[in-house]
């Protein structure tokens, strides 16, 4: 399965959409560089698309994604009556076009020093996935939706209706997406996910890896190479950097002494807490907090 690959933000924006039915005989018309995406959801009957060199079936509650920068046409003319929605967008941001449905961009590597290590401030994009061709888990939802944008055409050119455009695509694409999560993750996946949840909803308390392990009804080893392979590192390491996360917000948004800080996101000990803050964010609590006074 081909995955569309979209950093967000800056979000995908709506450009026009419409409604057209073939006749039995007629067919998509053919096309180079349009410079937009093009998505199609089929109600009834069937397209018989191509692109890039795959051809495509798309049938009543499917949905198949054309890119700007391909050619795309028909590889055969309907046999049937075909009604059909059409939709235009496109991005600012990167996107990519890759085979495997777990593959990202390297940008969005969930590493350790990525997720964990970057300013309170800061802009954090991530990954959206999109089907290029798939059944659709509520096609009759997203028909709903694709025919309130239809709708709202005819308006298009008051203030307000850009904005309800925006807001009802952004669903057309959360239904597209969710065509995807039926897919269930690999084990490793599983794995260190619930483990960095447990370690974030217990980060105050005294974790050891033993306790992390029988929480979790895994073997600690097992934990640790799976969270090392999602995150880049192993469960202690990930605690601490999160308890210093935590401990950012805190110099920012409170008066609490350095001792209390320390106490309230798990470090026993006041100067263990500052040596390792020096170590990650390379300066000394009380100077991050002098950065927002």
């Amino acid at each position: 399965m081909n995955i569309l690959n979209f950093t967000v933000p800056p979000l995908l924006y709506y450009i026009v959409s419409g409604f057209h039915t073939f006749s039995p005989g007629h067919y998509h018309m053919s096309r180079h560089n349009t410079r937009v995406f093009d998505l199609l959801v089929v109600k009834q009957g069937c397209l018989y698309m191509s692109e890039g060199g795959l051809p495509f079936q798309v049938k009543a509650g499917q949905a198949l994604l054309l890119r700007p920068d391909s050619h795309h046409f028909s590889t055969d003319s309907c046999k049937e009556s075909t009604s059909y929605y059409w939709l235009h967008f496109q991005t600012v941001g990167d996107w990519n076009m890759t085979e495997d449905t777990t593959a990202t961009f390297e940008k969005d590597n969930v590493k350790i020093e990525n997720s964990l290590q970057s300013d309170e401030f800061d802009i954090r994009p991530f990954s959206l996935r999109l089907p290029q061709y798939t059944t659709l888990l509520q096609p009759s939802k997203m028909e709903e939706l694709l025919s309130q944008l239809n709708q709202l055409v005819p308006n298009s050119h008051l203030s307000d209706t850009p904005f309800q455009q925006q807001l009802l695509f952004q669903e057309v694409i959360q239904q597209l997406s969710a065509s995807l999560s039926h897919e269930r993750p690999s084990p490793s996946k599983i794995c260190a996910e619930q483990a960095a949840s447990y370690l974030r909803s217990h980060f105050r308390e005294h974790i050891t890896a033993q306790q992390l392990g029988e929480s979790l009804s895994f073997h600690p080893v097992y934990i640790a190479r799976c969270m090392k392979k999602e995150y880049g590192c192993a469960p202690m390491e990930y605690l601490l950097h999160y308890r210093i996360q935590q401990s950012k917000l805190l110099l920012m948004q409170t008066s609490y002494t350095i001792a209390r800080i320390a106490e309230e996101v798990g470090f026993n000990q006041a100067p263990y807490f500052s040596s390792s803050f020096i170590r990650i964010e390379g300066t000394t609590p009380r100077e991050f907090r002098q950065r927002f006074s």
